[in-house]
């Protein structure tokens, strides 16, 4: 992070989530965190999960797929190192594939190498192009060395997308076992098994995508205000 970035998890974060009558967040992974860290009571904080947008769906029936022009991984997210984009190029290559990059650079150094490593780096999309490569990739390379849930994740499954990541608490959270989940030094033999079990790991991941719902997230968010207001 910055020194801004710092700033602010470091002194403003903390106040704010110490002084509020509830806190919503994405994941029991970040709850711990605000339990821990911050030290919010438990049980003034609310896990209210991410869900994905209708956008992201399997390919229709007879729909090209351009899995089978370009093979290709895909890392979702924006390029810093903490996103450990360059473990997901490593593991791409040695699986023989093509990595695609979709994210801001946030660090021009990481894109930089990136490049020169062979990686396609395709910037911020709209949500019907996201959609396309998610849907044409082999499979998900989530790499991230700390998330607070990992969106990506859900939306790859939601696609019919195989999902590879590694042990971060957050995403094996939302993963749970519809991906493929590693070390990071084993990513590429993580890549290879999912375009091995590509059939049954899309299933999975279909059904558990499934399980995140934008109608619930707001209905437990208007709970939590009623409760905090008394009503």
């Amino acid at each position: 992070m910055g020194r801004r970035d710092r700033l602010v998890f470091e002194r403003v974060v903390p106040r704010a989530a110490r002084g509020a009558a509830r806190v919503l967040t994405v994941s029991e992974r970040t709850k711990r965190d605000l339990v821990e860290r911050y030290g919010v009571p438990p049980e003034r904080v609310t896990v209210t999960p991410n869900a994905v947008d209708p956008a992201f769906g399997p390919a229709r029936h007879g729909a090209g797929n351009s899995l089978l022009h370009a093979p290709y991984a895909l890392a979702v997210g924006a390029i810093q190192e903490r996103k450990n984009q360059l473990a997901a190029l490593a593991a791409a290559r040695e699986a023989g594939l093509e990595l695609v990059v979709v994210g801001p650079t946030k660090d021009e150094r990481v894109a930089t190498r990136l490049r020169e490593g062979g990686a396609r780096l395709e910037g911020y999309v709209a949500t019907g192009r996201l959609a396309e490569l998610y849907r044409g990739a082999a499979c998900l390379v989530q790499a991230s060395r700390h998330e607070g849930f990992g969106l990506p994740v859900i939306e790859a499954m939601a696609c019919g997308t195989p999902v590879v990541a590694v042990p971060d608490p957050a995403l094996v959270e939302v993963a749970a076992d519809a991906a493929v989940i590693v070390d990071e030094t084993e990513l590429a033999d993580g890549v290879r098994r999912a375009l091995a079990e590509r059939e049954a790991l899309a299933a999975a991941g279909l059904e558990r995508a499934r399980v995140f719902s934008w109608e619930a997230t707001a209905e437990a968010t208007v709970g939590v205000y009623v409760e905090a207001l008394g009503r």
